[in-house]
């Protein structure tokens, strides 16, 4: 199974038309039809149902495109450390981030750093542990930043200086919002949103055996998306402060959890990861910056 042929299929799946992905990858229709007939005789799976106009994924299809993303985003990753290794001035650093309004730092390190590699590109994907993890896993990022304590068996990290404060975020004129602090009886009956990190990993610690009368309305990836069902008064946000805008205008306000809890942001690296020149340099600036 070869790469090539792999960006054959991705074009397809993409495209849904044999014709606009021929045009597309600059190959002629038969010769894309002859390789998709070659990939599918190769794994012994029919991976298209062809209809008149248009080409879908069966179910084998799917699960192909899913690993197939992977390895060539992975293929792509591999050329281009290599051709950087001649390139003194930058390279194409990774990275998955999680939400904290920590993350500011980071991106403050590297534009410093861009001073000093002015070739530096940097590739940012979002979202929880489950997400940024699993990518980091497959070596299709150099580094990820958890809001969680990561397994040292596994990784290698550092902790950033602060950490962020959990609270929940309502409309001002709730009334709940008069408090000064959030209680886990003040939330009880209440129809709560937060993300499923959060409310799986952190908020049972705080809530301890009134865990079971929390009511979970729905759950986000991202605070702010969350914020907008909050401001209607669809239920109130357990989240970390300083990620959504509870400024006067924005008619939300953020009240903090009693007793306090807090939660450390990690930068995280895989154990014996072999690094890119670039991601070195920016390891040993990133090590500075927390130390």
């Amino acid at each position: 199974m070869e790469i090539r042929t792999l960006r054959y299929f991705l074009a397809v799946a993409r495209e849904e038309n044999m014709t606009r992905a021929a045009e597309i990858l600059h190959v002629t229709q038969p010769t894309l039809s002859k390789q998709l007939k070659a990939l599918e005789d190769e794994l012994g799976k029919k991976l298209f149902t062809r209809h008149s106009f248009s080409i879908k994924l069966t179910d084998e299809g799917i699960l192909l495109k899913n690993r197939a993303e992977d390895l060539v985003s992975m293929a792509d990753k591999i050329e281009k450390e290599f051709v950087a290794l001649d390139d003194v001035t930058g390279g194409d650093l990774y990275l998955g981030l999680a939400e904290s309004y920590q993350i500011s730092l980071l991106v403050k390190e590297i534009n410093t750093f861009k001073k000093s590699y002015p070739g530096l590109r940097y590739h940012i994907t979002s979202g929880d542990t489950e997400q940024v993890a699993e990518k980091l896993d497959k070596g299709l990022l150099d580094f990820a930043v958890l809001a969680e304590t990561p397994d040292s068996s596994k990784y290698e990290s550092l902790v950033f200086p602060e950490s962020d404060i959990w609270g929940v975020v309502m409309p001002a004129d709730s009334a709940l919002a008069k408090k000064k602090a959030i209680r886990v009886d003040d939330l009880i009956g209440l129809p709560l949103f937060c993300s499923g990190q959060g409310w799986e990993k952190d908020i049972p610690g705080w809530a301890k055996d009134k865990m079971d009368k929390l009511h979970l309305e729905g759950s986000f990836r991202l605070s702010y998306n969350a914020s907008l069902f909050a401001k209607e008064h669809l239920g109130y946000l357990l989240t970390f402060d300083k990620l959504v805008n509870t400024s006067l205008e924005s008619g939300l306000v953020f009240r903090p959890l009693t007793p306090k809890l807090e939660t450390k942001l990690y930068l995280i690296w895989k154990k014996h990861q072999a690094f890119s020149p670039i991601a070195e340099r920016f390891l040993n600036q990133m090590r500075q910056a927390l130390s």
